[in-house]
């Protein structure tokens, strides 16, 4: 099976940085595009920014020019720097893969556990 796990989240106060890492590992053919989606209690899971393999991205405009994502193709990784941060940006954030496991299974989603990432005073 896929596994991704993110990593980096945590107590950080308004205007500060944090990174978070998403290693995806396990029955991996090619990885196709990743993303980043955050939750809060009882809100809808809703999308960050994704990054494709080839490098092109999309961000959500509650974020643009403070969020950056990129990914390392060669450690199947995808990382999510996150920049003067508002505490509107407190939530769990989960990373989202596409992956092709091989030739004869179509390609599906997966989702990592969630990391924390509050941002207070």
């Amino acid at each position: 099976q896929v596994q991704l796990v993110e990593s980096g989240g945590g107590l950080v106060q308004p205007g500060g940085s944090l990174r978070l890492s998403c290693a995806a590992s396990g029955s991996i053919f090619m990885l196709y595009a990743m993303g980043w989606y955050r939750q809060v209690p009882g809100n809808e899971r809703d999308l960050v920014a994704t990054i494709t393999d080839g490098g092109t991205t999309h961000y959500a405009d509650t974020v643009k020019g403070r969020f950056t994502i990129s990914r390392d193709n060669a450690k199947n990784t995808v990382y999510l720097q996150m920049n003067s941060l508002k505490p509107e940006d407190t939530a769990v954030y989960y990373c989202n893969a596409d992956v092709l496991k091989d030739i004869t299974t179509p390609r599906t989603h997966y989702w990592g556990q969630g990391t924390q990432v509050t941002v207070s005073s």
